[in-house]
C-alpha cells in the first residue's frame, strides 16, 4: 500500500466510523503519542521548567484533563520553548498529540483524530523508515494500520470471518 493510499484509507474509517469507536481510537492513539518514554530524549536545554512541568503533567493527565486546562497548559509549553526549530522528535509528536487532542476536545472534529492518526503512522516512520511504496512492509507500520482498522472498524473483522458462512 503506497503511502497516499493509507492516508485516505485512514481518513475514510475515521468519516464511517461511529462516535463511540472514533472517541475510543482518540484516546488510544493519544495515549501512545504521549507516552512517557517519548519526552526523554528531551535537553534540558529545549524547554523552560514551567513548559516542561506543563507537558509532563498534560501527557500524564490526557484522558482526564478538560479542555480548558489543555488549553493553559499547552500556552505554557509553546511559551516555554527555548529552541528555535529544533525540539527532539519525541517532545514534537508528544506536543502536536496534546494540540490535537485539544481541537478535537474543544470542537469534537474528525479532521483532528485524523491527524493523530497520521502523526502515530508517522512516529512509527520515524523508528523503522517505512518505504513510501510499499508503507506497510515492515511488521511495526503493519501493526500500526491494523490497530488503527481495529479501533475505526471493528466489525471489519468479524465480517472477513463470516464470509464463508
Amino acid at each position: 500500500m503506497k503511502y497516499s493510499e493509507l492516508e485516505a484509507d485512514v481518513l475514510r474509517m475515521i468519516v464511517a466510523a461511529t462516535e463511540d469507536d472514533v472517541r475510543a481510537f482518540g484516546e488510544e492513539t493519544v495515549t501512545r503519542l504521549v507516552r512517557p518514554e517519548l519526552l526523554d530524549g528531551a535537553d534540558e536545554d529545549e524547554l523552560t521548567e514551567e513548559a516542561r512541568a506543563a507537558l509532563t503533567t498534560a501527557c500524564a493527565n490526557v484522558l482526564t484533563i478538560s479542555a480548558a486546562e489543555l488549553h493553559d497548559a499547552l500556552a505554557a509549553i509553546y511559551d516555554g520553548i527555548l529552541v528555535e526549530d529544533d525540539l527532539d522528535p519525541g517532545v514534537l509528536t508528544a506536543i502536536r498529540a496534546l494540540a490535537h487532542w485539544h481541537s478535537y476536545l474543544e470542537q469534537n472534529r474528525r479532521g483532528e483524530l485524523y491527524e493523530l492518526a497520521i502523526r502515530s503512522i508517522e512516529e512509527i516512520d520515524h523508528e523503522v523508515s517505512a518505504d513510501l511504496d510499499d508503507f506497510l512492509a515492515t511488521p511495526e507500520m503493519a501493526a500500526e494500520y491494523e490497530r488503527i482498522r481495529r479501533l475505526l472498524d471493528p466489525d471489519a473483522g468479524q465480517e472477513r470471518g463470516t464470509h464463508g458462512m
